[in-house]
């Protein structure tokens, strides 16, 4: 047992040492603005550091291998660690947070899913807000590169859609595997610098335009402010949108054609079925805005467009309380909180390519109804979809929807209504944000749910966030047998 965990801890010392990096840099600017919040972000990474030098220094192994039990291992409990470790700043600081509410901040920053239990945002110390904002950013980064290294290897997750692609694209362009990295992260950051350049040219502060960009190209949602994006002009909604919908594409498609730019690179089955769903809903939802509720026209198309964007991509931003357009508009958005972005992405929710298949799936069995006989293959971008993918996708979603039902189930144990469990549960398993009803809705935050329901809801964030499969398999006995 000692073995399987030993070079396990030598990486969360690593990861620990990464967050006392970025904890420092938080250090720096809150001494730099006279923060109040300077000493618990000095004691906080020393700490975090002085942890992570230990692991690594005791733990240290020149050369190891890791297999499949410990990366998943190693998958689930590092988001564990660091929400832990990003949970100290909030605990120690003058803003009053227990500790449960505390780690449930960290862990939907982490997580990018954006739910949050703290009010009176614009009063907070500009310190705890960029906190909150790096733990998104990170926590997006962090999305990426697990989908495109360790989850295709764990057979878990929609990049073993793509594994074909993208080895032949790593292995072409970029042969080393910290190449493919670098260029993740090159690309990352250019996203967010260009992202922060857009917001302060449209009229952000160049500290809200920081955070709201780190937050956005992550998929996050996390704002400076109660009233989140409704504060802003439509020129920064639409700004935020195209981040929105870079930050849901697939980042080796977006690495691929940045490096050689051509329309052709674009024409991934996954991407345009995203584009064509947001498309679809917005349409929908502005025509109805329009005929019924006699909105203006480019006022309807911004808020829906940019409020489904939101949803649909998990960054979880709010420029109106779109549950109270109606009944249809109820529906909608409860409906496109399952949908997600594509896979490889910074988004969470159950990925488009898994409805893109589910519907290819019915096709062909309905094709199988009339002609019995027949061969019918599913091809998704040109290749066949060989059976264990389907199989994968099949098991991911019964386990998705078993999943939501016992959660919602044991939260409204602790009292909660249909409505806020039920969105509840399912904005927690898709890293969305906000849920629906006057509690958890756009216009609430999760402060008021019992301590019970958030650390379920953290768990939940934890479990949607890596997929189910990753985090379910470490229940099973079989595991533990080696």
């Amino acid at each position: 047992m000692f073995k399987l965990f030993r070079p396990l801890l030598f990486v969360y010392g690593v990861l620990l040492l990464c967050m006392s990096v970025l904890m420092a840099g938080v250090t720096l600017f809150a001494g730099l603005t006279g923060d109040s919040e300077f000493r618990v972000f000095l004691v906080s990474s020393c700490a975090v550091f002085v942890t992570g030098a230990l692991l690594t220094v005791i733990f240290h192994t020149r050369r190891f291998q890791l297999v499949s039990r410990q990366l998943y291992l190693l998958t689930t409990f590092s988001w564990v660690i660091m929400s832990l470790a990003g949970a100290l700043p909030f605990y120690f600081s003058h803003y009053p947070l227990t500790v449960t509410d505390s780690i449930f901040e960290a862990v939907s920053g982490i997580t990018t899913t954006g739910s949050t239990v703290i009010s009176g945002l614009e009063t907070l110390p500009e310190s705890l807000l960029l906190w909150r904002s790096l733990l998104q950013w990170l926590g997006g980064l962090g999305v990426i590169g697990m989908a495109v290294s360790i989850l295709p290897f764990l057979q878990v997750g929609g990049m073993r859609l793509f594994q074909t692609e993208s080895s032949d694209w790593s292995d072409k362009s970029l042969p080393r595997l910290q190449d493919l990295a670098r260029a993740l992260l090159l690309t990352y950051l250019a996203l967010t610098l260009a992202c922060t350049t857009s917001y302060w040219l449209a009229g952000m502060t160049p500290f809200d335009a920081v955070n709201h960009a780190m937050t956005t190209v992550s998929t996050g949602g996390y704002a400076t402010d109660d009233r989140s994006m409704g504060r802003f002009s439509p020129t920064i909604l639409w700004i935020s949108i195209l981040f929105m919908l870079l930050g849901a594409l697939p980042f080796v498609m977006i690495i691929g054609f940045l490096r050689k730019p051509s329309l052709v690179r674009l024409k991934d089955q996954q991407a345009r079925g995203f584009v064509l769903i947001v498309a679809t809903l917005a349409l929908s939802q502005t025509l109805f805005l329009i005929l019924y509720n006699k909105e203006d026209a480019f006022d309807a198309l911004t808020q829906s467009v940019f409020n489904l964007m939101s949803v649909i991509t998990t960054t979880g931003y709010a420029s109106a309380d779109y549950s109270s357009w109606g009944t249809f508009s109820f529906v909608l958005f409860f409906l496109a909180t399952f949908i997600g972005g594509c896979s490889g992405s910074t988004s969470g929710g159950m990925k488009i390519f898994r409805f893109q298949l589910s519907s290819m799936f019915l096709k062909s069995q309905i094709h199988k109804l009339i002609h019995p006989s027949g061969v019918f293959s599913i091809r998704y971008n040109q290749k066949v979809v060989q059976d264990d993918i389907m199989l994968s996708a099949v098991a991911f979603s019964f386990m998705f929807f078993v999943a939501l039902g016992v959660i919602t189930s044991l939260l409204s144990m602790f009292g909660l209504d249909f409505i806020t469990s039920l969105s509840g549960a399912a904005t927690a398993l898709t890293n969305v944000g906000p849920g629906l009803g006057d509690i958890i809705g756009p216009a609430g935050n999760f402060q008021p749910l019992p301590d019970g329901a958030k650390w379920l809801l953290a768990f939940a964030m934890i479990l949607g966030r890596l997929e189910l499969l990753t985090v379910m398999v470490l229940f099973t006995p079989m595991f533990w047998r080696g």
